[in-house]
């Protein structure tokens, strides 16, 4: 702390003087106060309640305000506030519900003055009004706010809040009347102290509790709130309905917030957990604090500017059992350390690139160069020259937009709401969603749905004797294997020797004869495969596929033991009776010789090819060794989806893991499978594709996924009549013995659909509140809070 400056300011007359110091204290500290000469600072906690005079190289212990022998829970402070108009004057909220106040100026030891015991719960705040010296304001745990006169032992006036508890209280600075109050629910309330049975103003600020409100001390209807959301948001009091004007984003609950004086747009925040350091905010940048101060290791509980005109001095007490003066001009700047240079991605494809200010004006006269499809488009910020480190992290931005056409997503909305991913045998699946790629010009996507098709549902999967007989029966799937020969790219030699020779009447027995017009395999529908190496002397024909039936048409290979063939009956148009006789050749043969047969009837029965042109075939193996397995293309298939999803096509990765399931579901890990979920779902909700969305959750294959439409959804409801949380067990308040669902329009229960606000709790039939709603905002009820409903 040494290394650290040293500050003076003049203050009509006076002069603050000081560096960074801190001190230790006997306990943690939950909250301090400054008196109004800017000279002592007093410390309160659950074990220390103590007065610090701030001298300019330390902190000096004054006074020791927690005396007698027995410890009492009214010295358990959980806050403490010290009066703006007379330095002898402090209150203390205790966690027994006390309200406590003390005179300075008592010349016994203790100083303690009056007790007030009407809160039934913690005290969470006290405040001083800060023009009028006998009034403290109070908020409570049970929900209740009082304001006590000094001169009297009771409260003037009870404020219920109608939530469960009070965070924060405010007196307003300009308005006399008025003060602010923070609740458990995430709503702040403004009071008017003359009328204590309802609210001027209510209105949701945070999405959670709120901890802590501030009013600004220049801006008459600015004020300042913190939440668990890690949001403090800056709100305009002065128009119709509250109206945010600036809202910072922190890391941490915000714990207490303070305006910085003499700095409009400035103020101070810490947090309640997590986070120790404390940031003093521009809210006009509220992504980078414009200060940091690192000195506590542990949560500050309360923070104070020194004095209501001087923004150089912050004290701060903490949970570390440390009490410190920060001087800002030695706070840690965090734009400093901020990178200037930045690219993202729009979610139409739009590209925007931040890059230091020197260098972008360095180019600015630059050429686009010739991959730039457009000029960028450069903003630039108009520098406040008041503004501190106004030169550091100052970049300017440059937008390049996308063609119109091509940065259309109308193909990922069709393709999502057209698909089919369940409901269907997978082979139907597979040509919907190749049909609708297809329709879409995404004919690669479409081709991966039908391979998808042909390997875990083609009758390629059974056994090479069936893929045989598919070739025979002219299946399409056979096609592409047989356009691999092209029997006209045949040498001549092997024509000749292959050709059959019918007035011989010779058959043999390795040979099958097939009439030309029954092949699939003519020239005229093999001009894919013109120039194909592969020899086309081999016999594709309606065999069963093992190794020992096909072979080279070699007359030496003659077996003695001939097979029975059976012909289709059905794969080509017939051209003679079929007679249900053993087709094989040696029948053949023999029904050709015999008497009782025709010579018409021998001939067809030898199905000799008609046309000369024609060749047969034979090979010495089996077109198949074995049956390949889905299994086979596992690795295939998961390459396949990592490819997609590299491409930034979740969709298709998604889509093909739900249509698989369990056939590839294995083969990729968890953790894969979850990202690339979460992926394709916040898509969809950003195209607020939610029933899709909800589809892919209820289908899909990661367990972490699948359960994330399980989680049960609670609403908490309020009674309509007394405010009180209503419980599990139904519609009529446990409290007040009346039924809830009353409509506030008709007065009558609410059978059917009932809409109520969740800022008031008032309700009542969907028709009736929205034909309230379009002559009038208010409450129909008369509660007097500004509804919504949309």
């Amino acid at each position: 702390m040494e290394k650290m400056s040293r500050v003076t300011t003049a203050l009509g007359g006076s002069a603050l003087t000081g560096r960074t110091m801190h001190c230790h204290l006997d306990a943690p500290a939950n909250a301090i106060s400054v008196c109004r000469d800017a000279a002592q600072v007093v410390v309160a906690g659950r074990s220390i309640f103590k007065i610090y005079a701030i001298e300019d190289e330390q902190f000096v212990e004054k006074l020791n305000l927690r005396v007698g022998r027995k410890p009492s829970l009214n010295l358990s402070c959980a806050d403490v506030v010290w009066h703006q108009m007379d330095e002898n004057l402090l209150a203390t909220a205790a966690t027994n519900g006390v309200v406590v106040t003390w005179n300075l100026g008592r010349p016994s030891r203790n100083k303690q003055d009056q007790l007030f015991t009407e809160h039934k719960r913690t005290v969470n705040k006290v405040c001083f009004h800060p023009t009028e010296a006998h009034v403290l304001l109070s908020g409570s745990q049970d929900g209740f706010m009082k304001c006590f006169d000094l001169r009297r032992k009771d409260s003037v006036s009870t404020f219920s809040g109608q939530s469960e508890s009070v965070r924060d209280v405010q007196f307003s600075i300009r308005d006399y009347f008025t003060f602010a109050s923070t609740f458990e629910n995430g709503n702040v309330q403004l009071w008017d102290i003359r009328r204590p049975d309802r609210c001027e103003r209510m209105f949701t600020a945070h999405n959670g509790p709120v901890f802590c409100c501030d009013w600004h001390p220049e801006d008459r209807g600015w004020l300042a709130t913190g939440g668990r959301d890690k949001m403090v948001k800056v709100w305009d009091m002065t128009t119709h309905r509250a109206k945010e004007v600036h809202c910072v984003q922190t890391i941490a609950s915000v714990a207490r917030v303070k305006w910085r004086p003499e700095c409009r747009h400035h103020l101070a925040t810490c947090s309640m957990m997590v986070d120790h350091n404390i940031y003093v905010w521009d809210v006009r940048r509220p992504f980078v604090p414009a200060a940091m101060f690192e000195e506590h290791r542990d949560v500050t509980t309360g923070i104070a500017w020194r004095h209501p005109h001087d923004p150089s001095f912050l004290l701060s007490g903490s949970k570390d059992s440390t009490l410190c003066q920060h001087l800002f001009r030695d706070a840690s700047q965090p734009v400093e350390r901020a990178n200037p240079e930045g690219l993202c991605y729009g979610l139409f494809g739009d590209l925007a690139f931040a890059a230091k200010e020197s260098l972008v004006s360095a180019e600015s006269g630059r050429k686009p160069c010739a991959g730039d499809r457009r000029h960028p488009i450069f903003f630039k910020r108009k520098l406040d020259p008041a503004e501190p480190f106004v030169g550091l992290a100052s970049s300017a931005l440059s937008v390049f937009e996308m063609e119109p056409s091509s940065g259309s997503m109308s193909w990922f909305v069709d393709t999502a709401e057209r698909y089919a991913l369940a409901g269907r045998p997978l082979a139907e699946l597979c040509d919907h969603n190749a049909k609708v790629a297809r329709e879409l010009g995404r004919n690669q996507v479409a081709q991966t749905w039908t391979m998808l098709r042909i390997i875990y549902s083609s009758p390629g999967l059974a056994s090479a004797a069936s893929l045989n007989h598919s070739v025979g029966k002219g299946s399409s799937y056979g096609l592409p294997l047989m356009n691999s020969f092209n029997l006209k790219d045949m040498a001549p030699g092997l024509g000749s020797e292959t050709r059959l020779d019918r007035s011989k009447g010779d058959t043999r027995s390795d040979t099958v004869l097939l009439d030309s017009s029954t092949t699939l395999i003519t020239n005229e529908d093999n001009e894919e495969t013109e120039g194909s190496d592969v020899p086309a002397d081999y016999l594709l024909g309606d065999v069963e596929g093992e190794e020992d039936e096909l072979y080279l048409l070699d007359p030496e290979h003659a077996h003695t033991e001939e097979p029975e063939y059976v012909l289709p009956q059905e794969a080509f148009p017939l051209r003679h009776e079929i007679v249900d006789t053993p087709p094989g050749p040696e029948h053949l043969q023999d029904k050709a010789d015999s008497p009782h047969v025709s010579g018409s009837e021998a001939d067809a029965a030898s199905l000799a090819p008609v046309d000369s042109s024609f060749s047969l075939i034979s090979v010495s193996h089996a077109l198949y060794d074995t049956r390949l397995p889905p299994d086979f293309f596992s690795a295939l298939v998961c390459d396949m989806l990592r490819f997609y999803a590299e491409q930034g096509d979740v969709q298709m990765a998604v889509s093909v893991l739900i249509v698989l399931g369990e056939r590839v579901r294995k083969d990729i890990d968890e953790q894969t499978q979850e990202h690339w979920y979460t992926s394709y779902i916040d898509l969809l909700q950003r195209f607020c594709l939610w029933n899709v969305s909800n589809q892919v959750v209820k289908l899909s294959t990661s367990r972490a996924i699948s359960c994330l439409n399980q989680a049960s959804t609670t609403l908490h409801v309020n009674c309509s009549h007394c405010k009180r949380p209503m419980s599990s067990r139904g519609w009529v308040c446990d409290r007040c013995h009346r039924c809830a669902s009353m409509c506030a329009v008709c007065h009558h229960v609410v059978k059917g659909l009932f809409v109520w606000c969740q800022g008031c709790s008032h309700g009542g039939h969907l028709q009736h509140i929205m034909k309230w709603l379009e002559g009038s905002s208010h409450c129909p009820a008369g509660c007097g809070h500004l509804c919504e409903y949309s």
